[in-house]
C-alpha cells in the first residue's frame, strides 16, 4: 500500500512543468517509443487493472519520459538507425533527447540541428553511462572527472540550445578514489544547465550494492540553485516518495525498477499526487496483455512484426519475474518470433496467477563492484584531457 502523501509541486526543466516530478530514465535499447508509450498509457490514466475505469489526463501532463541514448556523432552524421531512435509519438510532450558525446564540437553540432530542426523540447547529456565501450573512451560516467572537458562539452550544448533547456545525469564518481559529483554539479550551474540527475552509485559499483542516497542529499545542499533529481534503487512509488523526503531532491528518475513493470508510473502518480490508491496488481493475465501490446507496438514502431516480437524477447523475463511458469515455458516465450507465436504461447500460461508476493524489487543488471575500464593515463591529471580522441564519439546510438 502507497503512503499517503500531499501533492507535490511541479518540477521546473526550464519552460516545462513536469507534474508529478517523475522521469523515466534513458535506458538502452529499452526506452525507445513503444516503451515510453506503455509508461504513458499508465501515467495518464489509459490503461489501468483491476477493472478500473480508465480517466484517461491530459497527454504529456504526467512526468518526463526520456529517448534511450543518442550519439551526437550519429545524430549529426544523420546515421539511419539513430534517426529512428529520435522518432517520437504525436502525443508525447515534452519531446525528451539523451545525448552521448565526448567532443565538445560535435555535441554543440547535434544540439544545434535538434533546434533547428525542431526534434525534441529538452536535451539531456550523459555522464552517467559505466559501460565499457563507453568508458574505456572517455565517455559516460568517466568524463566528469576531466573538469576542463566536461565544462567545454556544458558550454558549448547550452550555448547551441537557444530556448530549450539542457540538463545532465551523472554518478557520484569513477569509484571511491575519483568522487567527482559536487565538482561536477558547480561546473554545470556554472555552465546554465537547469537540472541534474545523480545517480548514486559510483562507475565501478554499476548496479550492484546500495545507491548512495546520501549524495544525493549532498548534491542538493551543493548546487541549490537548479532542481537535483535522485536515481538509484527505486522499486516503488514508495520508495520515490521516501528518497524525496530522505535527501529533499526535486524529483525521482526511475529506471531498472519499470523494466516489465511500466504500470509502476501510475502508482508514481497516485503517491505524488495524493489522489487516490496505487494501480490493484495485476493478474498474470493483464501482464500478458501488457507483453503482447508491447510486442505489437515494437513492431509497428521498427515497420517488421517479426523483428518487433524478437526484440521483445529481452523483456520476457521481467515481465514473468516472480510468476510461477517453468523455464521451458519461460524459455519457449524467449524464442517467439510472431504475434501469432506469442499469442499461443500466453495463452498456454496459467493467466489466473495474482500477483506474486516477492515480485517487486530489484530487477535488471545488478553486477558491482567492477573495474572501470578508462583509457591509458585517464586518472594521473583531472585536468589533461589530451587523452581523449576522435574515436570516443561512438558511431552508432542506443548504448
Amino acid at each position: 500500500m502507497t503512503t499517503s502523501a500531499p501533492s507535490y509541486p511541479a518540477l521546473a526543466i526550464g519552460p516545462h512543468a513536469v507534474t508529478p516530478p517523475v522521469v523515466l530514465a534513458p535506458m538502452a535499447g529499452i526506452t525507445n517509443a513503444p516503451f515510453r508509450t506503455l509508461c504513458r498509457e499508465f501515467a495518464e490514466g489509459v490503461r489501468t487493472f483491476g477493472g478500473r475505469p480508465a480517466t484517461p489526463a491530459e497527454p504529456g501532463s504526467k512526468g518526463l519520459f526520456v529517448s534511450e541514448m543518442i550519439t551526437t556523432r550519429a545524430l549529426v552524421e544523420r546515421n539511419e538507425k539513430t534517426m529512428q531512435l529520435i522518432h517520437f509519438d504525436a502525443t508525447e510532450t515534452p519531446r525528451s533527447i539523451q545525448l552521448y558525446g565526448v567532443d565538445p564540437v560535435t555535441v554543440g553540432k547535434a544540439v544545434r540541428m535538434i533546434v533547428d530542426e525542431d526534434l525534441a523540447d529538452h536535451i539531456d547529456l550523459n555522464f552517467g553511462c559505466p559501460v565499457p565501450k563507453v568508458t574505456r573512451k572517455g565517455g559516460g560516467s568517466a568524463l566528469p572527472y576531466k573538469r576542463p572537458l566536461l565544462r567545454a562539452i556544458l558550454h558549448e550544448a547550452v550555448g547551441n540550445a537557444g530556448r530549450l533547456p539542457v540538463t545532465m545525469k551523472m554518478r557520484k564518481g569513477i569509484d571511491d578514489d575519483h568522487i567527482t559529483y559536487l565538482d561536477a554539479g558547480r561546473i554545470a550551474v556554472d555552465e546554465g544547465v537547469t537540472a541534474i540527475a545523480l545517480h548514486g552509485r559510483t562507475a565501478a559499483q554499476h548496479y550492484g550494492g546500495t545507491a548512495d542516497w546520501e549524495a544525493i542529499a549532498r548534491l542538493k545542499e551543493h548546487v541549490p540553485e537548479i532542481p537535483v533529481l535522485g536515481n538509484g534503487d527505486i522499486w516503488s512509488a514508495d520508495d520515490a516518495l521516501r528518497m524525496v523526503r530522505e535527501t529533499g531532491c526535486d524529483g525521482v528518475v526511475v529506471g531498472r525498477g519499470c523494466l516489465g513493470r511500466p504500470w509502476l508510473f501510475a502508482d508514481l502518480v497516485a503517491a505524488f499526487e495524493g489522489g487516490g490508491d496505487p494501480a490493484a496488481a495485476p493478474t498474470l493475465r493483464e501482464v500478458a496483455a501488457v507483453m503482447r501490446r508491447h510486442a505489437e507496438l515494437l513492431g509497428e514502431w521498427i515497420g517488421d512484426e517479426s523483428r518487433g516480437v524478437i526484440d521483445f524477447r529481452k523483456h520476457v523475463a521481467w515481465y514473468l519475474k516472480g510468476f510461477a511458469v517453468g523455464s521451458e515455458m519461460r524459455k519457449r516465450l524467449a524464442i517467439t518470433s510472431s504475434l501469432a507465436e506469442l499469442d499461443d504461447q500466453l495463452g498456454l500460461l496459467d493467466l489466473d496467477q495474482p500477483w506474486p508476493v516477492g515480485a517487486d524489487g530489484p530487477r535488471g543488471r545488478t553486477s558491482g563492484n567492477n573495474r572501470v575500464v578508462l583509457p591509458d593515463g585517464w586518472l594521473k591529471d583531472p585536468y589533461d584531457c589530451a587523452a581523449v580522441g576522435a574515436d570516443a564519439e561512438l558511431d552508432t546510438s542506443g548504448g
